[in-house]
């Protein structure tokens, strides 16, 4: 090779490559979502913490219910990780979506333990006695899945349609929008386990997961003002 090809090739190699960065947003949320999540399905492994005492109605369905809960968080946690330019606001989904996924897992690593499926009965049929929330609507007929997602807090079909078209400051105010609405309805679900479960380390995390919320609940809040979201 020439002196001439050698520094064309130099050149070449020195010029920023033009492929689009948001490939490398997709990959470093996968992956932490599922480091999160393997970091919370074994770290109770060898512990007796989630098995010392039986579990009750109450810490079964909030395991699995939360679950579902998590699930959605993280979702959406992780579209608006994908594409905000906000710093706050990424930082804020990282947040979420690490913390939701290792707390998922080792929900999920509670019900192993427990020898039970992840999934069973209608979603909050285990906090009636807490809250008055369950599978019944005022006129006492069955609610529907979606009908009882909606009681949790959690955006429906349409509303996550819109969060993953929207864009800018748009999507950074509805994803703050859904997500502390979504935090809203997890509260309810913690407080009634703290009441009615029975397993230490269930209520612990239930403990910890309210504080938690609440403070994040806060800090989006503000992110709403300096950003100028419309209520």
């Amino acid at each position: 090779m020439s002196d001439t090809d050698t520094v064309a090739a130099e050149d070449e190699a020195s010029v920023p490559s033009s492929r689009p960065r948001w490939w490398v947003y997709v990959l470093v949320a996968v992956g932490i979502a599922a480091l999160a999540f393997a970091i919370g399905r074994f770290s109770t492994f060898g512990s007796a913490g989630a098995t010392a005492a039986g579990p009750n109605a109450a810490d079964i369905g909030f395991a699995r219910d939360m679950q579902v809960h998590h699930t959605q968080a993280i979702e959406m946690a992780m579209e608006i990780y994908r594409k905000t330019d906000d710093d706050d606001v990424r930082r804020m989904a990282y947040d979420i979506a690490t913390s939701q996924a290792g707390q998922r897992g080792e929900m999920y690593d509670w019900l192993v333990q427990w020898g039970l499926p992840q999934s069973g009965d209608p979603l909050m049929s285990w906090m009636t006695d807490a809250s008055g929330h369950g599978e019944h609507g005022e006129t006492g007929e069955a609610l529907s899945d979606e009908e009882l997602r909606t009681q949790m807090g959690m955006a429906s079909a349409a509303e996550l349609t819109e969060l993953q078209a929207a864009t800018g400051t748009e999507a950074d105010c509805l994803y703050l929008s859904l997500m502390i609405r979504h935090h809203e309805g997890a509260i309810p679900m913690a407080d009634a386990v703290i009441e009615l479960g029975s397993v230490p380390r269930v209520l612990a995390v239930a403990e910890s997961m309210k504080a938690g919320q609440t403070a994040e609940i806060d800090a989006m809040e503000s992110a709403q003002a300096r950003l100028g979201c419309t209520p």
